[in-house]
């Protein structure tokens, strides 16, 4: 097996050089850098990663803590943090809390019992004890989707952040329903505790105002963001004496089970009942009614949160922030609408009503 010095003897250059050149330390000449690669590539040399990070106390792994196997939506955030980490040059470890505190504290504790250095997490409705490990061990970390961190002693969070915005685009969907006419409109709400679900709340009951209608609580169901639960959560809305005449839900997931409810007691869509979604899916516009949703830049958020977990190891005592990515408003039939791919543009930046339109962009938070 090739050596640093073989390599550096092929090269013409110091071992120094060598290293500057493979770990990107010091500035290297070009036609220098490029004799280290060939000769990289003709040798076949490999960096020994266990006998650099003994040196650096570095392992260039990332802990990935997110229920990817229980819920679709965070598979393309997976394939934003995976191609990120790549890019930068870091292994990926992952595992699946699913949703459960209990269980979410302990797999963290795994990977950092593995000595990444660094973990991106989706914390669960109750991540009290994850977050005391994190904080207790210092372990530098990036909360994925879903904002639960308590501010610190300043104001702050304690933790970076990264998300997309739930409440305006959820606030869209429900005003762009109340321009079609529709006053009963009906929110299957995601898990309670989540910040995502009381967020979409948020935009939900202003799209209402927003509309000038009044909010009743009795169109607003939890379906605890599975399919199952909004299957139940949409049937005893159509059970109700008055129920609505349009509906908005709170992810995927809950479309699924919205969609087989309206299915099992003949109600069709959009005809009998108007529906738009939280969260764009793969198979959305195969759908007949093709669904309106919302979609939030998954790959983007996985990507973001890898650069803000390398920023906060390269500057550890920076303040902690949160970043917020733009959501994409997307429209097709299943709200009612004539078929927009009829016309040029299907698909327009979330903004909100009343206010002029804007080029998207991220929104920082820094305390």
């Amino acid at each position: 097996m090739a050596t640093m010095a073989d390599v550096a003897r092929s090269a013409g250059v110091s071992v120094a050089t060598v290293s500057h050149v493979l770990n990107d330390t010091r500035p290297v000449l070009p036609h220098t850098r490029q004799a280290v690669l060939d000769a990289v590539e003709e040798l076949g040399y490999t960096t020994n990663t266990l006998a650099r990070s003994l040196v650096t106390a570095r392992t260039r792994s990332i802990g990935l803590a997110v229920s990817a196997i229980s819920n679709p939506y965070f598979t393309e955030i997976l394939q934003g943090v995976e191609a990120a980490a790549l890019e930068a040059g870091y292994s990926l470890l992952i595992a699946d809390p699913h949703d459960d505190p209990e269980h979410e504290r302990k797999v963290v504790q795994l990977l950092h019992e593995r000595r990444v250095d660094g973990m991106i997490v989706a914390p669960s409705a109750k991540p009290r004890e994850l977050l005391a490990y994190l904080s207790r061990h210092c372990v530098p970390a990036v909360l994925l989707d879903r904002l639960v961190d308590p501010p610190n002693a300043e104001g702050g969070p304690r933790f970076d952040q990264v998300c997309a915005d739930n409440a305006e685009p959820m606030s869209r969907l429900v005003t762009h329903l109340a321009g079609l006419g529709h006053r009963r409109i009906g929110l299957v709400a995601g898990l309670p505790g989540l910040s995502t679900t009381s967020e979409r709340i948020m935009g939900y009951r202003s799209g209402l105002a927003f509309s000038g209608l009044s909010y009743d609580e009795r169109l607003l169901v939890h379906g605890d963001s599975e399919s199952a639960g909004a299957e139940r959560a949409t049937a005893d809305l159509l059970s109700s004496g008055a129920p609505p005449t349009a509906l908005v839900t709170g992810n995927n997931a809950m479309t699924i089970g919205a969609l087989r409810a309206l299915r099992a007691r003949g109600v069709s869509v959009p005809d009998g009942m108007a529906l738009c979604c939280f969260d764009d899916f793969a198979w959305a516009d195969l759908f007949s009614p093709r669904l309106t949703a919302v979609a939030q830049p998954s790959k983007e958020i996985g990507a973001r949160a890898v650069r803000v977990l390398l920023e906060r190891l390269g500057e550890p005592d920076r303040p902690a922030r949160t970043v917020r990515l733009p959501c994409t408003f997307v429209h097709r039939t299943s709200c009612g609408c004539p078929d927009p791919s009829e016309s040029p543009a299907t698909s327009v930046p979330h903004k909100r009503p009343g206010k002029p339109s804007d080029d998207p962009s991220d929104v920082e938070t820094r305390r």
